[in-house]
């Protein structure tokens, strides 16, 4: 059947409802960050209404330029790690039977349901000298004394792989369910390993969506604010951390406007490329 185009504007009504929120949600706080990237900002913390690129000038800078190259490698490095990690992590879930799926995936909606403060505490506390996981360490006697591994970069990154970590596995689970089965047992048929027949079948069969995977994971963890300051240090903060020090501490919200802006336009750049990838995933 032939779809029939919008003939009156009663025909219109189903989407004027999510048009008006995303235009209330997303179009006017966005337009108003924008109008604000290009004020001037005053001494004492204050600024006017001009039109100045001082701001974004100022991402040109030593110090935007390292923030920025440390937000985007770590926020590469989860990524990566998270998929080398649930990739056949989700390749075996998916050849369990249907109860132990269930339960696993319960597990994983149940982490996805606890909030970064708590993430970032119960890491915190792992990571601590007097009772973190160093004590079982030094039980065991493979170490001398306990010792703190927070705040560090490993501590980290450990949180943002841990918070991530679910949100890939149900990304991955739906193609691996639907991946046919009879193409890994071919290629154990002719010789192959289970872990060459993984390598080789599996992994090239899911390209684009191990791709688009990957950018959805990077957007997630580009965002991170609270693990960040929960378990490093000043120099392990994110681009999220210091847009919140320059609009709050800093009083400097101009700047921090257009640190938001570029973050926005960096995500939605990202964003249009799952898209893409999805889409040729669908025509592969």
């Amino acid at each position: 059947m032939r779809r029939e185009p919008p003939q009156h504007l009663s025909d219109y009504m189903p989407i004027l409802f999510p048009a008006l929120m995303l235009i209330v949600f997303f179009v006017v706080p966005f337009g108003t960050m924008i109008a604000v990237s290009f004020f001037k900002r005053q001494a004492g913390g204050f600024y006017t209404t001009d039109f100045v690129l001082d701001n974004y000038a100022r991402f040109i800078s030593t110090f935007f330029g390292g923030v920025l190259s440390f937000s985007v490698g770590l926020s590469i490095l989860v990524a990566v790690c998270c998929v080398i990690l649930a990739l056949p992590f989700t390749y075996l879930l998916t050849r369990m039977q249907k109860q132990v799926q269930v339960v696993w995936l319960v597990a994983l909606l149940s982490i996805l349901s606890l909030s970064e403060v708590i993430i970032g505490f119960a890491w915190s506390t792992l990571f601590s000298r007097t009772a973190g996981i160093t004590n079982i360490l030094v039980l065991l006697g493979l170490m001398q004394e306990p010792v703190a591994l927070t705040p560090s970069f490993g501590a980290v990154l450990t949180g943002m792989v841990y918070q991530a970590f679910p949100y890939t596995v149900l990304v991955l689970f739906p193609a691996l369910v639907r991946l046919d089965p009879t193409l890994t047992e071919a290629a154990r048929t002719l010789g192959a390993s289970p872990v060459k027949a993984f390598a080789t079948v599996v992994i090239p069969a899911l390209r684009n969506t191990i791709i688009a995977t990957l950018i959805m994971v990077f957007i997630f963890a580009l965002g991170s604010y609270l693990l960040p300051q929960l378990l490093g240090r000043p120099q392990h903060w994110t681009l999220s951390v210091l847009i919140t020090d320059q609009a709050i501490y800093q009083s400097n919200m101009p700047f921090a406007a257009a640190m938001a802006v570029f973050l926005v336009l960096v995500t939605l750049g990202l964003v249009a490329l799952t898209v893409i990838a999805g889409k040729k995933g669908e025509t592969a």
